[in-house]
């Protein structure tokens, strides 16, 4: 195959074209990345411009699907700097190497508006409020088409813990639109504060949610499980993830929407109607819940980050029991209990 035709060679050009005769500096690496590329900026604001490569397919044709090249994307980061900063940062390019880890071993990829609860700071040397991401198409390198197919640059974009439950009660899209307008080129700086107290977004959001419900369909969970309590059925969730769930349950259900709940071992699916509980009928671990309104009022009344045992008014056999949430850092060490 010409090299020049190779994916890695597509990937060039394409940064040649937006930083013509720029030399990039290279962190390399082969796990799976086998290199990550920071582009010094100062325009619109400084920051460094980091791009993944292995995501995709930097050389001949490997995969079965001659649309997408790889999995389909390679990430891009953009990452608050100082003027005079000469040094790009490494953590950066460890954090987009455990992102490719994450899809490699699980089989999960990302998307534009796709989201992750991160359980703690980004970056473990930092002390910042920048603990979740969501994804957007890069807003200057989209999409580019190579030998081996399509190859969409998706960006990192860091954000708060109050932010990421704005982005669940409404939608990842309407809130980057928002964060767009405050931060050129959606750049993660760790210093900064969250924007989702500002009475403007706040409002935003709130009548985003009101008007359009939440686009979150699914909501995958470490910490909750369902099980059989006798004549009873107990939902099992981590005081963490609590508030999360209440508020896209009510962005999801009056407006006529399923939210579905993936744990560990078990799922459960989330509709309005007339009341019912019962187990899908193809996965004894699936459990399917049709609320009526009282019901998801009080469901939503007892999913609070306190430890205990409550049962949802009106929502007949349901019991919850929310449990203590530790956060962990990547070390496995506690760094926060919730609950």
């Amino acid at each position: 195959m010409d090299p020049e035709a190779s994916g890695w060679a597509a990937i060039d050009a394409a940064l040649a074209r937006l930083y013509p005769g720029a030399a990039p500096r290279f962190a390399r690496g082969h796990d799976p990345l086998e290199a990550v590329a920071f582009f010094p900026r100062l325009e619109p604001i400084p920051h460094w411009h980091a791009i993944s490569y292995g995501m995709s397919e930097l050389y001949g044709k490997q995969t079965d699907n001659p649309e997408e090249s790889g999995w389909g994307f390679e990430f891009t980061f953009r990452i608050a700097r100082r003027p005079a900063e000469t040094e790009p940062p490494i953590w950066a390019a460890n954090f987009l190497q455990n992102l490719a880890r994450y899809v490699y071993q699980t089989g999960n990829w990302f998307e534009p508006n796709h989201h992750m609860d991160l359980n703690g700071p980004i970056a473990l040397d930092r002390d910042t409020l920048i603990r979740a991401v969501v994804f957007a198409e890069d807003p200057e390198l989209g999409t580019i088409a190579t030998a081996n197919g399509t190859v969409q640059f998706l960006q990192v974009v860091g954000i708060t813990p109050d932010e990421y439950e704005a982005t669940q009660a409404w939608s990842v899209h309407g809130f980057l639109e928002l964060l767009a307008r405050r931060i050129p080129l959606l750049v993660t700086d760790l210093d900064r504060a969250s924007v989702a107290d500002e009475p403007e977004v706040a409002e935003a959001v709130e009548e985003g949610r009101r008007v359009d419900g939440s686009a979150t369909a699914t909501l995958a969970l470490a910490e909750f499980g369902w099980r059989p309590d006798g004549d009873l059925v107990r939902l099992v969730l981590g005081a963490h993830v609590a508030p999360r769930v209440a508020q896209t349950l009510l962005g999801r259900l009056p407006f006529g929407r399923t939210l579905r709940l993936d744990g560990p071992e078990s799922s459960v699916e989330f509709s309005s109607g007339s009341f019912f509980v019962g187990t899908a009928q193809d996965a004894d671990d699936q459990l399917q819940v049709a609320l009526t309104g009282e019901a998801l009022d009080g469901l939503v009344a007892v999913l609070v980050p306190v430890a205990g045992v409550r049962a949802p008014a009106g929502a007949g056999p349901l019991v919850v029991e929310i449990v203590r949430s530790l956060i962990r850092d990547p070390g496995g060490n506690i760094v926060r209990t919730v609950g």
